[in-house]
């Protein structure tokens, strides 16, 4: 009986520490690649293989490069937002489909809606390395030269976007201006 209890106690403490784990947000991480150019690199198009998404592709005005993947919860918990941003935002925002199935992202995207200009298919996870992505959802901030500003790590929510990514985007544009 005592054994059972501990069992259960054991249990308890699990799920609520699972629990915690669930709602942390770990919100903008410092990054090494920070005032870096992004990594050089050319990968298809996820709905069009047959052309290519390149690192140049993403100077010369200021981007947003978010990393996603359809087995990725918390990739399924910003789209709606991603969503928001692309229709509302002047700013592009590109996807980088991460380590992931092609035939599941498309369908994803036809199911769920395309926030993206363009979104590369990154399926071994190469160029993601190369960014310093430790898993998805992360939001990467590139001003007009290709150099990462500023990366969320986490699903982007409506309060992360309001207080920290579009107050640096007005930043970035009134630099430029």
């Amino acid at each position: 009986m005592r054994r059972r209890a501990l069992a259960i106690g054991g249990l308890v403490t699990l799920l609520l520490a699972l629990g915690a784990g669930f709602r942390w947000d770990p919100g903008p991480l410092a990054t090494a690649a920070a005032g870096a150019e992004i990594p050089e690199f050319s990968l298809p198009r996820l709905q069009s293989p047959q052309h290519h998404l390149k690192s140049a592709d993403l100077r010369g005005s200021i981007v947003l490069l978010n990393v996603w993947a359809t087995w990725c919860v918390a990739c399924r918990q910003e789209h709606e937002v991603l969503m928001e941003i692309s229709r509302d935002s002047t700013t592009p925002l590109y996807g980088l489909n991460w380590r992931d199935q092609r035939v599941d992202a498309v369908r994803w995207l036809r199911r769920l809606g395309d926030p993206y200009r363009a979104s590369a298919f990154d399926g071994d996870g190469r160029v993601g390395a190369a960014l310093g992505v430790a898993g998805a959802p992360e939001t990467y901030v590139l001003d007009r030269e290709g150099r990462i500003v500023h990366r969320h790590v986490g699903p982007l929510t409506r309060e992360v976007w309001r207080q920290n990514v579009s107050p640096l985007l007005d930043k970035l544009r009134g630099q430029a201006g």
